[in-house]
């Protein structure tokens, strides 16, 4: 039996990310078994909500199966990374071209993903890719001492209500030299 454990709604709509992207997810009632087989705990309608939350639609797979898919952003991906909840980044460390974001447990691929697609658009242009595991995020910029300038970056980006995330406002971004 899995231990259904207490965990951020950004970390669950990572892990409903994942579940849309594996292809698992063709019902409501599958995303909460599926959620629940994870560890989550939901009720039907907080499994419609965080599909209203990250814009996921209806739609059919390539074997004609109705399933849930994630829109190919063709509106402003970075404004749906500074839209997510102001707890996803809870730290962000630089050392020569890379910063380190850390995130709840969870968070770190729906931060990946909302970073990467906004590299594809132009919006971050200074990122070339991302690495994420559970709760850790490894962005490389593309100049090989951008790391500190895009830790920098990261930190001041707004939260939904649009201003600076305050609790980052105590943060100290470090760049760390090689030696």
């Amino acid at each position: 039996m899995v231990k259904k454990l207490t965990r951020s709604a950004s970390s669950r709509r990572a892990k409903v990310i994942a579940l849309i992207q594996s292809g698992q997810v063709h019902s409501q009632s599958d995303l909460v078994a599926l959620l629940e087989k994870s560890g989550f705990e939901v009720t039907q309608a907080t499994a419609s909500r965080d599909l209203d939350e990250i814009g996921a639609m209806r739609g059919r797979a390539n074997d004609g199966t109705s399933t849930y898919v994630l829109p190919e952003s063709t509106d402003n991906t970075l404004a749906r990374v500074i839209a997510l909840p102001s707890d996803l980044i809870l730290s962000v460390e630089a050392s020569g071209n890379l910063a380190v974001v850390r995130t709840p447990p969870g968070g770190a691929q729906l931060l990946a993903s909302a970073l990467d697609r906004a590299s594809r658009s132009g919006e971050l242009s200074s990122v070339i890719g991302t690495i994420a595991g559970d709760d850790t995020v490894l962005v490389v910029s593309k100049r090989s001492d951008g790391g500190a300038s895009l830790a920098k970056e990261l930190s001041a980006l707004p939260n939904s209500s649009g201003s600076p995330k305050s609790r980052l406002t105590g943060i100290k971004v470090q760049a760390k030299r090689r030696g």
